[in-house]
């Protein structure tokens, strides 16, 4: 399943590819709207991330002609304009969502799944490792038989480590996919969120690796 985003600014589509990515999309990038409008038009290509300030070609333009080359093709604006003229504007054009920047790559994965849902897809979506499992779609916790209450924040930690279980990652990385490209909060929020979830699913299911990060263990 291809999304191809189209963003001229190299930290955000890179930013965005590593969450897609991680949650299993095969990511293209465009970084201007001639090269974007024209990548769009591949078969492969079943969902378009559009950032409105491109070069060569503005995202409202890309906007329009996608809409008369492939009107069903799903497009999620990315825009930095929150004034609701530009909200009903862009959704006028075409567009059959947006997000106002700086957003968090959760949300954004958020809507990349609603807008790609099927008809006939399975209503329940689950992820699993070991006795724990997560339901994508209702956002509900099972762990070894019972339920844990984890608030929005929690699950989408959890899930993005059970999506790279075994695997090391940074304090910078789970930033990134969890909280957000140039999140300014507090430098130990990672920390303080893996507590909480440790104290919530079990302490010895989150490994710290001393001066690497962490990592889920299944048990």
């Amino acid at each position: 399943m291809v999304v191809l985003v189209i963003e001229d600014e190299i930290g955000i589509a890179d930013f965005i590819r590593r969450g897609l990515e991680s949650a299993g999309f095969v990511v293209d990038i465009a970084a201007d709207g001639p090269s974007g409008l024209r990548q769009a038009q591949g078969e492969d290509v079943e969902l378009v991330i559009l950032d409105l300030g491109l070069p060569g070609l503005p995202g409202e333009q890309v906007l329009r002609r996608l809409r008369a080359m492939r009107s069903a093709l799903p497009v999620i604006v990315l825009t930095a304009k929150d004034a609701i003229r530009d909200r009903v504007a862009n959704l006028e054009a075409g567009a059959d969502d947006y997000l106002i920047k700086p957003f968090s790559f959760s949300e954004l994965l958020a809507r990349v799944r609603v807008r790609l849902r099927r008809p006939d897809q399975s209503s329940a979506v689950m992820l699993t490792a070991g006795d724990l499992i997560l339901d994508l779609r209702t956002r509900q916790v099972s762990v070894d038989g019972r339920t844990a209450t984890l608030s929005s924040r929690e699950f989408t930690l959890l899930e993005i480590l059970i999506r790279h279980s075994g695997q090391i990652l940074s304090q910078t990385q789970l930033l990134d996919l969890v909280w957000g490209y140039g999140f300014d909060g507090a430098s130990n929020v990672v920390e303080t969120y893996i507590r909480h979830l440790r104290r919530k699913i079990g302490a010895d299911r989150i490994e710290t690796v001393r001066r690497a990060g962490y990592r889920l263990v299944p048990t």
